[in-house]
């Protein structure tokens, strides 16, 4: 797509960033100013949640008891239990795969399976 007349080389205006022949507008392209509540406001289902940190509560517990630093997913399905999380987070944890985990290969086992979810700005992800 060539640039409207009068544009330097290289640069787009904002209505044609995005565009294929034969397509419309590009989903995934940032909003303008002043689009669906101004730049960097997150739709309201991308607000924070009353429980956001919750499962940064809940690694931090299970690792607080765990033996030579490792937890089973069995140990994390029980604690999630105890502390009776929300239905979402109890689906993060139902999805973890079976096994024993080093603190860190939780964290990146638990942040995929909320990153899949599109959670991450709602409930947060751990450390």
């Amino acid at each position: 797509m060539r640039p409207p007349e009068g544009t330097p080389q290289g640069e787009r205006s904002v209505a044609s960033m995005g565009r294929r022949a034969g397509q419309g507008l590009n989903p995934f392209a940032p909003l303008p100013d002043g689009a669906s509540g101004g730049r960097g406001v997150p739709p309201e289902w991308a607000a924070p949640a009353a429980e956001y940190g919750e499962l940064q509560r809940l690694v931090d517990a299970v690792f607080e008891d765990a033996p030579g630093g490792m937890v089973s997913r069995m140990d994390l399905v029980l604690r999630a239990q105890l502390v009776d999380l929300p239905d979402d987070l109890a689906e993060v944890v139902e999805l973890m795969p079976s096994g024993s985990y080093t603190r860190p290969r939780l964290c990146d086992q638990m942040n995929s399976i909320i990153t899949a979810h599109g959670w991450g700005s709602v409930y947060g992800t751990v450390q």
